[in-house]
């Protein structure tokens, strides 16, 4: 692997040849995702080793250092994020991976970082569940846990890769989102796609986002204070002339704790509408066939790479079938959904691998169509026949 990517870095973002000359790489999905962090300018990776994600952290321990950037191996998933919290407001961009035991532990601090309004990406590797459940094996049964894991009123942002060019390409997109609304952001994965190989592109066909600087001088400096209509503060780098103080607590705009109902209202509002208000640009899916179909097929992850060819084959037989695929789960795409109860769609099927998550929200949208699912609690994706097979009962 050292010589493989010895190569890749004489061809890639540090080359001055064109993106035209750039060669595949046969890698995996974790790794791919390692250096989609390093594309990014992640520079600071604390995490604890758990399958299928072990990877990751193993790959960043190497290529860390070789960019004067900083690997910690903690204790465990809580001292890990904590780490990247901290990190966070030195001024570095930070990540950390995981599967769904290690993201319950997580579970609080990702309510702290988005109190803290501290970026940092969370890669989580989904695995067969619930407890130990299976460790090497995938599964998409963490859907809900990726939105709700921490307590009390909040948004998050969750992006859900297909293929390991995806594992590059949206982990520098979670880095790019974190950067913009000052928040983690979770790519969701899982043991078969981080584990399995295919070729990437390593390519530097993008734009970095920066986290946004304070537009104050330091003495009239609040660490919690939009002055713009996106709704997301200045961020000061601790250590330097910016004193500030931050909470976990229900602070105010200087960050001192407030108890009182206005300061709450005033504070879960703004976090959450930065989000909900970015969802046209933070909001990302792919679609065929669905200028005529009359059904649809939504699917996300490893599990929607079988539906494509189910979907071709009973187009075949003449009947109107189209396919989403979800390239982000939250913020929840609502405007998809009425995108697609204003073209006349009067089914729509949610193909997961889970008893039924995503279903649950689609189902809001039920007085636009109908809702139906093939959700099975498995850890193997979908075969393009059962696709097929069950699209068959339904048209």
């Amino acid at each position: 692997m050292k010589q493989i990517y010895k190569r890749w870095l004489a061809t890639s973002l540090k080359s001055k040849k064109s993106e035209s000359s750039l060669k595949p790489i046969l890698t995996s999905g974790n790794y791919a995702s390692a250096e989609g962090a390093i594309a990014s300018g992640c520079l600071f990776f604390a995490g604890y080793p758990i399958t299928p994600s072990s990877e990751i952290a193993a790959y960043m321990s190497r290529r860390l250092p070789e960019v004067d950037g900083t690997f910690v191996q903690m204790e465990d998933e809580l001292a890990s994020i904590a780490c990247c919290l901290g990190a966070s407001y030195t001024g570095t961009k930070a990540m950390t991976a995981t599967s769904g035991p290690g993201l319950s532990l997580m579970a609080e601090n990702i309510g702290l970082g988005v109190m803290l309004e501290a970026p940092m990406v969370i890669v989580t590797i989904m695995r067969g569940g619930p407890s130990t459940g299976q460790p090497t094996n995938a599964s998409q049964s963490d859907v809900y846990q990726t939105r709700y894991a921490s307590h009390g009123d909040y948004e998050i942002i969750v992006l859900a890769p297909s293929t390991v060019q995806e594992m590059y390409d949206l982990t520098i997109r979670a880095f790019n989102l974190s950067e913009k609304y000052r928040t983690p952001v979770i790519v969701a994965s899982d043991g078969i796609l981080g584990q399995m190989m295919e070729p990437v592109y390593f390519h530097s066909d993008f734009e970095l986002i920066e986290r946004k600087k304070p537009q104050v001088p330091p003495e009239k400096y609040k660490p919690f204070e939009a002055l713009d209509d996106d709704l997301v503060p200045g961020m000061a780098v601790a250590g330097t002339d910016y004193y500030f103080y931050v909470t976990g607590l229900t602070h105010d705009e200087e960050g001192n704790p407030q108890m009182t109902p206005e300061a709450g209202e005033m504070l879960i509002k703004r976090l959450c509408d930065k989000i909900k208000n970015g969802r046209p640009e933070i909001n990302d899916w792919e679609e065929k066939y669905t200028d005529d179909a009359e059904i649809i097929v939504l699917a996300y992850g490893i599990n929607a790479r079988g539906v494509p060819e189910a979907v071709e084959k009973v187009r075949q037989q003449g009947h109107k079938v189209g396919y989403v695929r979800l390239k982000s789960l939250w913020p929840f795409p609502d405007e998809l959904m009425e995108k697609l109860g204003q073209r006349g769609i009067s089914k729509v099927i949610v193909s997961e691998m889970n008893y039924g998550m995503l279903i649950r929200e689609v189902q809001r949208f039920r007085h636009l169509f109908e809702v139906s699912g093939i959700s099975i609690p498995t850890v193997i994706p979908f075969s393009p026949k059962l696709i097929y097979q069950r699209l068959l009962k339904e048209v």
